[in-house]
This record gives C-alpha cells, sequence and structure tokens, in this order.
C-alpha cells in the first residue's frame, strides 16, 4: 500500500506540474494583446493574469468532471495510465513552448489520455485495438472534446469578426488618438475577463486529472483511502467528485505558472499574426473570453484557450482585410492544431509501455 500511495502522489506532482506548464505555456492567451499594444508593462501583465486565472479556476468543476469521468471510467483506470498520459501532454507542450508555437495544453492532455488508455487496454484488458479505440472514440467526453475542438475556434474567428466590425462602425467619427487612448483602459477590463476564462477552463484539467487518480486509487482499495485524502464525497456518493484541497492546489499551480512567463509564445501571439493596436486587442480579447466562458460554465467544454485567442485574433485580422493576417504563422499554428492529439497520444502511449515495467499494468 505504501508503492500504491507514492505512484497516487508521483501523479498528482505530475498533474501539478503539467498545470503549471500550462500555466506559462498559456500565459500568452491572456496577456500578448495588452503587452503587445503596450497598454500594461509585462511584469505587471504576467501580475494581472496570475490573479484572474487564480480567480478563474474557483469558478466551477463542470470542466473537470468531464476530463475526469467522461473519457474514459475512472473506476478502471489505474496511476500508470494517469501518470502516462500527463507525461505525453508535458512533452508536447514542452516542445511546443521551446519552438514558440501556441498549441492546445487541453488537446496535448486528452491525446495523453487517449494514447495512455488505448494502450492499457490493448495489452492489459485484452481489447482488440479497432473495438476499443472506437468505444474510446465515441466516449462522451472525447466526442464532446472534438466537438469543441472544431467549433471553438469557428466561434473566436467570427465573434473577433463581428465585434471588430462593430467597434470601427462605432468610432467611425472618433479620432484616432481618442480610440487608442479610450481602448487602454478598456483592454484592461478585457485582458482581466481573457484571463479569468482561461482559469475556468484550463485549470479545471488538472483538477479533472487528480480527481480521476483519485477514484481510480479509491475503487482499487476503498478500505484503506486515507483520511489526509479528503474522499469523503467520493465515499458518498460513489461519483467522481473534486476535493476542495484539490481545487485550491490545481489553482495555486496555474497561477505560478502564469506568473513565470511565456516570453516565446508572447512573441507569436503578439506580434506575428496581425499588427495590433488597443482596440484589436479588446475586441480579440472581448471574442476570446465570451467564447471560453461558454465552453466552461454551459456546456462544460474543455476547449483549447490558445486555438480560441488564436482565431480571435485572426478574425480581427480579418476585419481589416484578409492580407493583414499574416497567414505563414497561422498555417504553423493551423499544423500545430492538428498534430497536438496524435502526438501526444503516442508518446503517452509509449510512456505507458515504459511505466508498466515499473509501476505494473
Amino acid at each position: 500500500m505504501v508503492e500504491g500511495y507514492a505512484l497516487l502522489a508521483f501523479v498528482v506532482f505530475l498533474a501539478l506540474v503539467f498545470d503549471y506548464i500550462n500555466g506559462f505555456h498559456d500565459t500568452a492567451n491572456a496577456i500578448a494583446t495588452v503587452v503587445s499594444t503596450n497598454v500594461l508593462s509585462p511584469r505587471t501583465a504576467i501580475l494581472l493574469a496570475a490573479i484572474f486565472n487564480f480567480a478563474g479556476a474557483l469558478t466551477g468543476v463542470g470542466v473537470a468532471k468531464t476530463i475526469g469521468g467522461d473519457i474514459a471510467n475512472p473506476a478502471s483506470i489505474t496511476q500508470t495510465v494517469v501518470a502516462s498520459a500527463l507525461i505525453g501532454a508535458i512533452v508536447w507542450n514542452l516542445i511546443t513552448w521551446y519552438y514558440g508555437i501556441p498549441s492546445s495544453s487541453s488537446h496535448a492532455l486528452v491525446g495523453g489520455l487517449v494514447g495512455s488508455v488505448l494502450t492499457h487496454r490493448c495489452l492489459d484488458e485484452s481489447q482488440v485495438f479497432s473495438v476499443a479505440f472506437w468505444e474510446l472514440a465515441y466516449s462522451k467526453g472525447v466526442v464532446k472534446v472534438v466537438k469543441f475542438l472544431v467549433i471553438s475556434p469557428i466561434l473566436g474567428f467570427v465573434a473577433g469578426l463581428i465585434i471588430m466590425i462593430a467597434l470601427l462602425w462605432v468610432v467611425r467619427r472618433t479620432a484616432p488618438s481618442r480610440v487608442n487612448r479610450n481602448f487602454r483602459g478598456l483592454q484592461l477590463l478585457s485582458a482581466s475577463a481573457m484571463a479569468l476564462s482561461h482559469g475556468s477552463n484550463d485549470a479545471q484539467k488538472a483538477m479533472g486529472i487528480i480527481s480521476m487518480a483519485l477514484f481510480g486509487f479509491y475503487s482499487s482499495s476503498p478500505e484503506s483511502a486515507p483520511s489526509w485524502l479528503h474522499m469523503e464525497a467520493f465515499i458518498a456518493t460513489g461519483e467522481l467528485t473534486v476535493p476542495l484541497w484539490v481545487i485550491m492546489a490545481c489553482a495555486s499551480a496555474m497561477a505560478l505558472g502564469t506568473a513565470a512567463g511565456g516570453w516565446r509564445i508572447m512573441k507569436t501571439m503578439g506580434h506575428k499574426i496581425i499588427k495590433l493596436k488597443p482596440i484589436h486587442g479588446f475586441a480579440a480579447e472581448t471574442a476570446g473570453a465570451s467564447v471560453i466562458m461558454l465552453a466552461s460554465h454551459f456546456f462544460h467544454a474543455p476547449v483549447s484557450t490558445t486555438h480560441v485567442i488564436s482565431a480571435s485574433i485572426m478574425g480581427v485580422g480579418a476585419s481589416k482585410r484578409v492580407s493583414a493576417v499574416r497567414w505563414g504563422v497561422a498555417g504553423n499554428i493551423l499544423l500545430a492544431w492538428v498534430l497536438t492529439i496524435p502526438i501526444s497520444a503516442l508518446v503517452a502511449a509509449l510512456m505507458y509501455l515504459l511505466l508498466r515495467q515499473f509501476f505494473g499494468a
């Protein structure tokens, strides 16, 4: 049982590391526009994002339950499966961060889960690959993720385009200097909203994966669940729940990661897609925050905040003219979107093959 506790602690540690990396990987989502328009200094913007990311993480657990309970049955998930999924997601996040490519931490995590769960079922539960694959592909959680993988960037692009056109119509008779001055102030609100929405969606993914690990641990040995894990809710309902200590730990890890900054991706988001002014930053952040909040609180859907804000920036740029968007950079981002799930799934599958040699299936 000591070994079981140690493996569970290792999984929780990996989840918080993933959450921390997610924070600095996605810092640009909330503040790239407000920094690139010179509304805030990078240091001040990062502090603002960290505070609102922490607050956003406390606003609900719907996304956490989708990640932890709807992709695979948490009662059949082992700690080795969860650890492999997290390592797959972490590796892909670090690769894309190193090259400054905005990619989805959410889909890296989902890809990691798919890869490790599929390998576990084929090797240790003797399922035929095709049966295991389609069973997983049609699970409630994966279907929801794939739907929003397509829908959320489209909504972000359209919302950015519409909001920008509407704003341009409103300020059409206003002097450019006054427009810039007014939207510098408004961008503080939109950047805060974007950071809040990021925390409300992304921090919940680590909450979900830790809760999945706790539920799997409890399901395998319910009589020995230690009191310090605070698993009373699992025991009372028999359903996946998110303990308060998990919520606070993930909110803190996300905020600390955000505070560490993500300069490589910030340059891509803030400068390389389009040239931004305060009004453009306000439009993109407002569009992105609206779409993410809608996904988090109404659909409990894990979405890529990176996809949404990138698409929103492209929509804002397209309102000026199609050539205003640097589509070569956008193409590289799109390629990363396509590769995220399969590559993180492959890495997680390989990690599962390795870890099961040390920890068992």
